[in-house]
């Protein structure tokens, strides 16, 4: 009987253990073959970029020539990518950047230029290579920079102007969004940090409390504003483009200086996007859209840049939110080749074909993973990776596509695919001592910032 009993009884282990599936294993073999992939598409791209386009400011990856945003270089890719050289360990490639930064930056430019891209690009650039280098002409370059932007606040809001002549200080553009107002705080805060300077930290500051101070009754913003007049232009609220990184700036200005001011606000806004914005479909939670004074959604549209928010959800402590929405992210690159920039969720169906080669699906992936050490997000960005890699090489480096079923490539290679998307593609699987979290705070560009104590 006892025999008989033993018999059954392990039967019922072995079938049991059996009809389990186990989950497959990321080995560390695994993860080392990633980060040497990731490793390698760097230096190709970088390859490229010195062979095409060598002193301005993008490769044009199809005619393989280079590409200056305005009437001269401002080495965007080579400020964008030096934190990533040195965090992957491109000794050789990292000195290369460094060399032409110190040698050949010079933004004594009469050209109007978008503050936002400049500062999140170039400012917050300059600044981490100075924190990770050492070397302090990194430091007075973005002084020198973050002077020649300070004339865009000079408005009754505080708010800032869309553009300035780095020359004459002249502005233009009183029609901004809240992404381009608020997303100045960490470059500015951490410029005043480490020059002692506290005007650039009391400007940002204005100008992000600013747009919070302008929200609704029901706590959400609008995307548009008037700068002069602190009137909403557009008050279509979402977490898209023109939105996006305000309120990534709300919790990492918090992580990053402990000013809790910002926490405050982030605790207000995060409340009102669950309430009003995150939709729960059958594929993930997305976020819609809505009027900002009642709530009411006005298009279910979600895309490659809305992606972010699982990641921010993560970081700031809310993992279940943050594991639907990242369902949701991975949904939307499955159904297709690669994710479409924009995305209706409830037809299904894609608005925006193109890719430009944007980071932030794998930015929720990793932190996720660095929170969790959930295996599955290992998984997620592999197969992110491997697609980028697969369709978006070219001869000369990587290339954005114009249309995600047809595969169609597009002539452009961002900055941000070294500032950002190489970056998280590697951090995802490397170790996390590589950048600690507990001491450093990514910027929208994903330029490590080191925490104010």
């Amino acid at each position: 009987m006892k025999k008989l009993s033993f018999f059954f009884i392990w039967c019922f282990l072995f079938t049991s253990s059996f009809a389990q599936k186990r989950a497959p294993v990321f080995t560390n073999a695994m993860q080392v073959e990633m980060r040497n992939k990731v490793k390698q598409a760097v230096t190709h791209a970088w390859q490229g970029y010195k062979k095409y386009a060598w002193g301005f400011d993008d490769l044009q990856p199809l005619t393989k020539t280079g590409k200056n945003w305005y009437t001269s270089s401002m080495l965007m890719t080579p400020v964008d990518a030096f934190d990533t050289f040195i965090l992957l360990g491109l000794k050789e490639e990292a000195k290369e950047a460094k060399n032409i930064i110190l040698q050949k930056l010079d933004f004594n430019i009469d050209q109007d230029v978008q503050v936002f891209e400049i500062t999140i690009r170039l400012l917050a650039g300059l600044l981490t290579a100075y924190e990770l280098d050492g070397n302090k002409k990194f430091l007075n370059i973005a002084d020198d920079l973050g002077k020649r932007l300070m004339p865009c606040f000079n408005t009754p809001t505080g708010m800032p102007y869309r553009f300035v002549n780095l020359v004459t200080g002249k502005v233009r553009d009183s029609a901004n969004n809240p992404a381009e107002i608020g997303t100045l705080m960490m470059e500015f805060g951490k410029l005043s940090k480490l020059t002692g300077n506290k005007t650039y930290y009391r400007a940002a500051k204005k100008a992000m409390m600013a747009v919070y101070n302008k929200r609704s009754k029901i706590d959400l913003v609008g995307e548009m504003i008037d700068v002069n007049t602190g009137q909403w232009i557009s008050t279509q609220s979402h977490i898209s483009g023109y939105i996006d990184s305000y309120y990534e700036y709300l919790y990492k200005s918090w992580k990053l200086f402990g000013d809790k001011d910002f926490k405050n606000a982030w605790d207000v806004s995060v409340a009102a996007i669950k309430t009003h914005l995150i939709s729960k479909q059958n594929n993930g939670w997305f976020c819609t859209h809505v009027d900002m004074n009642t709530g009411k959604e006005t298009s279910s549209t979600y895309g490659a840049l809305d992606a972010f928010i699982a990641g921010l959800f993560a970081y700031s402590g809310d993992i279940k939110t943050a594991r639907e929405m990242q369902r949701a992210n991975y949904y939307m690159w499955t159904k297709f080749n690669i994710e479409p920039e924009e995305y209706n969720f409830k037809t299904d169906s894609i608005l925006s074909a193109y890719y430009v080669l944007r980071p932030e699906n794998l930015e929720s992936c990793f932190y996720l993973y660095r929170l969790t050490k959930d295996q599955q997000y290992l998984f997620m960005a592999k197969r992110m990776v491997d697609d980028i890699l697969t369709h978006c090489r070219t001869d000369a480096g990587f290339a954005s596509l114009k249309n995600v079923i047809t595969l169609e490539k597009a002539n452009s290679m961002h900055s941000f695919l070294f500032a950002e998307t190489f970056k998280y593609a590697y951090l995802i699987f490397a170790p996390d001592n590589v950048v600690d979290l507990n001491k450093y705070v990514f910027s929208t560009e994903a330029h490590p910032f080191k925490i104010i104590k």
